[in-house]
Protein backbone atom coordinates (compact mmCIF):
# COMPACT_ATOMS: atom_id res chain seq x y z
CA UNK A 1 0.00 0.00 0.00
CA UNK A 2 1.00 3.81 -1.11
CA UNK A 3 2.22 5.93 1.68
CA UNK A 4 -0.06 8.77 2.09
CA UNK A 5 1.92 12.26 2.07
CA UNK A 6 2.90 13.95 5.21
CA UNK A 7 1.69 17.17 5.71
CA UNK A 8 5.13 18.62 5.06
CA UNK A 9 5.16 17.55 1.17
CA UNK A 10 3.70 18.97 -1.38
CA UNK A 11 2.93 16.18 -3.99
CA UNK A 12 3.92 17.41 -7.77
CA UNK A 13 3.62 14.16 -9.46
CA UNK A 14 3.01 10.72 -8.36
CA UNK A 15 3.30 7.33 -10.37
CA UNK A 16 0.15 5.42 -9.42
CA UNK A 17 1.28 2.57 -12.00
CA UNK A 18 4.50 1.40 -10.29
CA UNK A 19 3.12 -0.47 -7.14
CA UNK A 20 1.42 -2.42 -9.93
CA UNK A 21 4.13 -3.28 -12.45
CA UNK A 22 7.15 -3.59 -9.75
CA UNK A 23 7.48 -5.47 -7.25
CA UNK A 24 8.93 -2.39 -4.85
CA UNK A 25 12.02 -3.41 -2.93
CA UNK A 26 12.94 -0.55 -0.59
CA UNK A 27 12.57 3.28 -1.43
CA UNK A 28 15.47 6.23 -1.46
CA UNK A 29 14.77 10.07 -1.71
CA UNK A 30 17.21 11.90 -3.72
CA UNK A 31 17.28 15.55 -4.98
CA UNK A 32 17.39 16.61 -8.27
CA UNK A 33 19.42 19.04 -10.31
CA UNK A 34 17.22 21.63 -12.18
CA UNK A 35 17.13 24.63 -13.95
CA UNK A 36 14.47 27.87 -12.92
CA UNK A 37 12.46 27.29 -15.46
CA UNK A 38 11.48 23.65 -14.77
CA UNK A 39 10.76 24.77 -10.74
CA UNK A 40 8.74 27.61 -11.75
CA UNK A 41 6.67 24.62 -13.80
CA UNK A 42 6.81 22.06 -10.97
CA UNK A 43 5.26 24.94 -8.70
CA UNK A 44 2.21 25.31 -11.08
CA UNK A 45 2.30 21.38 -11.26
CA UNK A 46 2.87 20.66 -14.60
CA UNK A 47 5.09 17.06 -14.17
CA UNK A 48 4.40 13.27 -15.04
CA UNK A 49 6.82 10.42 -13.83
CA UNK A 50 4.80 8.03 -15.32
CA UNK A 51 7.18 6.20 -18.03
CA UNK A 52 10.64 7.96 -16.12
CA UNK A 53 13.12 5.45 -14.70
CA UNK A 54 16.89 6.24 -13.20
CA UNK A 55 19.50 4.90 -14.46
CA UNK A 56 23.49 4.73 -13.58
CA UNK A 57 26.11 6.06 -15.92
CA UNK A 58 29.82 6.61 -14.50
CA UNK A 59 29.05 5.82 -10.47
CA UNK A 60 26.18 8.69 -11.10
CA UNK A 61 22.47 8.53 -11.42
CA UNK A 62 20.01 9.85 -13.71
CA UNK A 63 16.31 10.67 -14.39
CA UNK A 64 15.37 9.77 -17.97
CA UNK A 65 12.28 10.02 -19.85
CA UNK A 66 10.63 12.37 -17.03
CA UNK A 67 8.25 15.72 -18.59
CA UNK A 68 8.51 18.88 -16.89
CA UNK A 69 6.22 21.08 -19.29
CA UNK A 70 8.07 24.30 -20.22
CA UNK A 71 7.33 27.57 -18.68
CA UNK A 72 5.11 29.67 -20.16
CA UNK A 73 7.13 33.26 -19.14
CA UNK A 74 10.30 31.67 -19.73
CA UNK A 75 10.20 32.78 -23.06
CA UNK A 76 13.86 31.77 -24.92
CA UNK A 77 15.40 30.86 -21.77
CA UNK A 78 13.23 27.90 -21.89
CA UNK A 79 14.32 24.32 -20.74
CA UNK A 80 14.00 21.07 -22.60
CA UNK A 81 10.68 18.79 -21.44
CA UNK A 82 12.16 15.86 -21.78
CA UNK A 83 16.30 16.26 -21.00
CA UNK A 84 17.87 13.95 -18.83
CA UNK A 85 18.39 15.30 -15.16
CA UNK A 86 21.20 14.14 -12.57
CA UNK A 87 19.85 12.95 -9.14
CA UNK A 88 21.83 13.90 -6.01
CA UNK A 89 22.34 11.07 -4.20
CA UNK A 90 25.32 10.34 -1.83
CA UNK A 91 28.21 8.23 -3.39
CA UNK A 92 27.64 5.17 -1.00
CA UNK A 93 24.19 4.98 -1.40
CA UNK A 94 24.60 5.63 -5.09
CA UNK A 95 26.84 3.03 -5.72
CA UNK A 96 24.59 0.58 -4.03
CA UNK A 97 22.03 1.34 -6.81
CA UNK A 98 24.62 0.82 -9.17
CA UNK A 99 25.50 -2.74 -7.85
CA UNK A 100 21.65 -3.54 -7.61
CA UNK A 101 20.76 -2.50 -10.52
CA UNK A 102 23.56 -4.49 -12.57
CA UNK A 103 24.19 -7.56 -10.52
CA UNK A 104 20.64 -8.30 -8.97
CA UNK A 105 18.85 -6.97 -12.54
CA UNK A 106 17.10 -4.62 -10.52
CA UNK A 107 15.48 -1.25 -12.11
CA UNK A 108 15.03 2.28 -10.36
CA UNK A 109 12.03 3.58 -10.45
CA UNK A 110 10.61 7.13 -9.49
CA UNK A 111 7.65 6.75 -7.01
CA UNK A 112 6.97 10.41 -6.47
CA UNK A 113 8.08 13.84 -7.17
CA UNK A 114 7.84 16.69 -4.44
CA UNK A 115 8.50 19.68 -2.34
CA UNK A 116 10.16 19.00 1.04
CA UNK A 117 9.13 21.24 3.58
CA UNK A 118 12.12 23.34 3.03
CA UNK A 119 10.34 23.91 -0.76
CA UNK A 120 13.25 22.04 -2.39
CA UNK A 121 12.15 19.30 -5.08
CA UNK A 122 12.91 15.78 -4.21
CA UNK A 123 12.19 12.48 -5.48
CA UNK A 124 11.51 9.25 -4.36
CA UNK A 125 12.91 6.11 -6.21
CA UNK A 126 11.95 2.38 -5.54
CA UNK A 127 14.31 -0.12 -5.84
CA UNK A 128 12.09 -2.93 -7.62
CA UNK A 129 11.92 -5.83 -9.65
CA UNK A 130 9.75 -6.29 -12.88
CA UNK A 131 5.69 -8.26 -11.92
CA UNK A 132 5.41 -11.38 -14.11
CA UNK A 133 1.91 -11.31 -15.73
CA UNK A 134 0.61 -13.71 -13.24
CA UNK A 135 2.14 -11.68 -10.31
CA UNK A 136 0.14 -8.89 -11.65
CA UNK A 137 -3.25 -10.87 -11.78
CA UNK A 138 -2.91 -12.15 -7.91
CA UNK A 139 -2.32 -8.57 -7.14
CA UNK A 140 -6.09 -7.27 -8.99
CA UNK A 141 -7.28 -10.15 -7.54
CA UNK A 142 -6.47 -9.20 -4.07
CA UNK A 143 -7.15 -5.63 -4.56
CA UNK A 144 -10.72 -6.79 -6.42
CA UNK A 145 -11.63 -9.28 -3.00
CA UNK A 146 -10.32 -5.86 -0.58
CA UNK A 147 -12.99 -3.82 -2.21
CA UNK A 148 -15.69 -6.56 -1.86
CA UNK A 149 -14.88 -7.10 1.62
CA UNK A 150 -15.22 -3.82 2.34
CA UNK A 151 -18.75 -3.45 0.80
CA UNK A 152 -19.84 -6.47 2.73
CA UNK A 153 -18.77 -4.95 5.89
CA UNK A 154 -20.06 -1.88 4.99
CA UNK A 155 -23.75 -3.60 4.20
CA UNK A 156 -23.77 -5.60 6.90
CA UNK A 157 -22.36 -3.19 9.97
Amino acid sequence: MAKKASPDQKIIADNRKARYSFAIESTIEAGLILLGSEVKSLRTGKASIAEAYATARDGEIFLVNSYISEYQMAGRFNHEPKRVRKLLVRKTEALKLVIAVRRQGMTLIPMKLYFNRKGIAKIELGIARGKKIHDKRQTEKSRDWDRQKGRLLRDKG
